[in-house]
């Protein structure tokens, strides 16, 4: 039987030397582009490929001559969701080291499994029999010599265990886990810091972000190293900069102690050579209003390099000044090597949600093309001090649109599109950046625009970064927060204000969810009770953020609405829920804020432009996969990706799909992805972009895919979400017939 040496060493010998030359040494693969060696048996040891983020393979046994009998060669259906549960949403990206897969189940619980066969070989459940959850986009692999463990969060929790059996390592932390709500500006016991995204290693560092409330008082997002074999706390940066350091200046005097957010939930990179970890952040809070926080705000919505050693600060590059549109940078930079002026440069590119991807020298932090600050409209909220510029970069040109037109509003049917057009000219709208407004502002792209946090993934052959794009407007009407406005409801309409107020855009008026991943709250009751249901609001997970403060007090109160509890008591204050909420946090974190400052409310966030059929309310596509050349800046394919069937009119081509998943890319001349809503898994040709293999799953596959190798074969892995028949989910990978190789 051919060995992947063999496959690999005599197709690269066909590649002109300037791509890359493979060395067989009969345990590894060498290649020109590559410092460190390759371990076959290790080709995906990492979140998304390797340290470097590329979600690259150079596994090549599967390919454009042979992809189309690819086939289905095992599948694990986790079985920890409980009886007539909905369907979990998974976005694991699994590992693979030595034959063993790790990776965690839709509803947080980690498996091993062989990579081989599926066959289970141990589990843990880090709530230990609680309903738990949470998104979890995978686990971490140490190793240093015969102490292998695998590391990863669950709830506010950082486990270690044992790679071999899954047992904790009780020399690590506390029994084998450390709080990550120490150590954060609030009290330990009051606040919740839930990572998603799992740690990268440097050496005996284990290095995290985070993800937290993106409400007003939330805690702020440090970045923390610790010691992979203790649990000791190694290093802290502050992303909301403290007196003294790089960017304390950018806000006001004693932001500090009150800011929360600007926090990297999306993973880092790292180039070990260098010693450099580089991270991307998100907005402050709160996320659409800003009057706490006047100035730039660093090192919110900012690609960061930092010395992974001792998180020294480097450099920095703002994408968006004071943001107002909860314009998160939701995934790592990738790293990269281009020819750029004749020049070899080793470069990072940052993904965004508003579809540009910016790129720097590593070094330096200087752009590779110049990004010019431009003039932005200015807020008509009071209190409110917007940025007059913001930065666009020249090149690559943005690969999500930037601009709606009347043209652009989908036509179903007159009555339809008259709706949709009214609804349209109502809002506030004036092209990119234009500030949220009580009177409703049009976002384009949204902040579930552009790309999300499954990022590029790049050839660094090539130089060529692959990305998924959703073309998503959405719409942010904002009100001033009043105190005692609705005293004297009962506890049922006290709820119901509650969901009108933070629930109602995502989840509908009818508690019936939508197809863009929020789900049905009908009949909740019989899926959970309510202490777990509690649980999931106080926590958040996927795109849902945590509501803990703003239902302190209130629980009664959203439960009896959503559990169909009407009751006649009276109880006091509704909105001031939101105004007692943010005590709790001041309380919480020790602030001296008067609570009866200014305070905004963007009641529809992540609202769709849709209409009353909830049909997507622009003309498509919805969702693109872009080939982008970083050496030129210009790009080398677009092609439609996925389908809305209720969007799709008769006869008329594919629509696209929104996703937030991104895809794989081998050598093999291969991308593999899902991340649309119509199930589908697709093999694409690098060259063209051309769908050559596809495969409808059980459920929607948002979770990026994995490439490895184990006993003589190549396979291609997923996680699929949940189905009525399954709800905790399901891996799948798949392979060519032994016939084929």
């Amino acid at each position: 039987m051919t060995t992947p040496f063999t496959l690999l060493c005599i197709r690269s010998a066909l590649v002109p030397v300037i791509i890359g030359i493979l060395i067989n040494t009969g345990c590894k693969v060498y290649s020109a582009f590559y410092v460190k060696p390759v371990d076959i048996n290790r080709t995906w040891a990492v979140y998304k490929a390797d340290s470097e983020g590329t979600a690259y393979s150079l596994l090549e046994q599967v390919n454009i001559g042979n992809v189309s009998q690819l086939g289905l060669a095992w599948t694990y259906k986790f079985n920890d969701a409980p009886q007539n549960s909905r369907g979990g949403n998974s976005e694991s990206n699994p590992i693979i080291i030595d034959g063993v897969m790790f990776t965690m189940s839709a509803r947080h619980r980690v498996y091993a499994l062989n990579a081989a066969t599926g066959e289970h070989i141990w589990s843990f459940d880090p709530f230990n029999g609680a309903a738990g959850g949470g998104v979890g986009r995978g686990v971490t692999y140490y190793e240093d010599g015969s102490d292998k463990r695998i590391m990863f969060t669950g709830g506010d929790q950082l486990f270690s265990v044992n790679a071999a059996t899954g047992e904790l390592i009780t020399s690590f932390g506390n029994g084998g886990k450390v709080s990550m709500n120490i150590g954060m500006r609030g009290d330990p016991d009051k606040i919740s810091v839930i990572p998603t995204t799992p740690g990268t290693i440097y050496k005996d560092l284990y290095i995290i972000g985070n993800e937290v409330s993106e409400l007003y008082g939330a805690e702020p997002g440090h970045i923390r190293a610790y010691n992979v074999k203790t649990g000791a706390l190694v290093w802290t940066f502050h992303t909301v900069p403290q007196p003294g350091a790089v960017g304390y200046d950018t806000w006001p005097k004693d932001a500090w102690k009150y800011v929360g957010g600007a926090n990297s939930w999306g993973g880092m990179t790292l180039d070990e050579k260098r010693g450099m970890i580089f991270l991307s952040t998100g907005s402050p809070t709160y996320d659409y209003y800003g009057k706490d926080r006047v100035g730039n705000n660093l090192f919110g919505n900012s690609v960061v390099a930092l010395d992974a050693r001792t998180g020294k600060y480097i450099w920095h590059f703002q994408t968006i000044h004071h943001d107002l549109w909860d314009y998160d940078l939701p995934a790592a930079p990738n790293l990269i090597t281009v020819i750029h002026n004749k020049k070899k440069i080793d470069a990072i590119a940052q993904t965004s949600k508003l579809g540009y991807i910016y790129t720097f020298n590593r070094d330096t932090g200087e752009p590779l093309w110049p990004i010019e600050e431009r003039p932005v409209p200015a807020s008509d909220i009071p209190g409110e001090v917007t940025s007059s510029t913001q930065p666009f970069p020249t090149k690559p040109k943005p690969y999500a649109r930037q601009i709606i037109t009347e043209a652009d509003i989908a036509y179903y049917s007159q009555a339809s599109h008259d709706t949709l057009m009214k609804r349209f000219r109502s809002f506030r709208y004036e092209g990119p950046f234009t500030p949220p407004s009580i009177k409703g502002t049009f976002m384009m792209p949204g902040s579930r625009g552009g790309s999300s946090w499954g990022g590029g993934a790049v050839d660094p052959f090539k130089g060529i970064i692959y990305v998924k794009s959703n073309d998503s407007p959405e719409i942010a009407t904002m009100k001033k927060v009043v105190q005692n406005e609705t005293a004297n409801l009962g506890v049922y309409a006290q709820g119901k204000a509650l969901y009108n107020t933070y629930c109602v855009a995502c989840h509908m008026p009818d508690r019936n969810g939508d197809e863009s991943g929020n789900p049905s709250l009908l009949a909740i009751e019989t899926r959970l009770s309510k202490e777990d249901a509690l649980n999931k609001i106080k926590r958040g997970g996927g795109k849902m953020p945590s509501f803990a403060s703003v239902i302190s007090g209130k629980e009664d109160a959203i439960i009896s609405f959503l559990f169909d509890k009407e009751s006649a008591a009276p109880r006091p204050d509704r909105e001031q829920s939101f105004l007692r909420e943010i005590e709790v946090n001041i309380a919480a974190n020790k602030i001296a804020e008067k609570i009866e400052d200014d305070k905004y409310l963007n009641l529809t966030a992540y609202g769709q432009f849709n209409d009353n059929e909830r049909r997507q309310g622009i003309k498509p596509p919805f969702g693109q996969l872009h080939a982008i050349n970083l050496n030129t800046g210009e790009f080398e394919w677009t092609v439609t990706l996925g389908n809305s069937q209720e969007s799709q009119l008769p006869g008329a081509a594919e629509t696209g799909s929104s996703g937030s998943a991104g895809p794989l890319v081998t050598k093999g001349g291969m991308l593999f992805i899902g991340s649309t809503r119509d199930r589908k898994f697709r093999a694409i040709d690098q060259k063209t972009g051309k769908t050559v293999w596809e495969y409808i799953l059980p459920g929607v596959a948002n979770a990026n895919p994995s490439t490895y190798w184990s006993n003589g074969r190549q396979y291609i892995a997923i996680s699929v979400g949940g189905d009525v028949a399954n709800p905790a989910g399901y891996m799948m990978a798949f392979a060519l017939p032994e016939s084929c190789y």
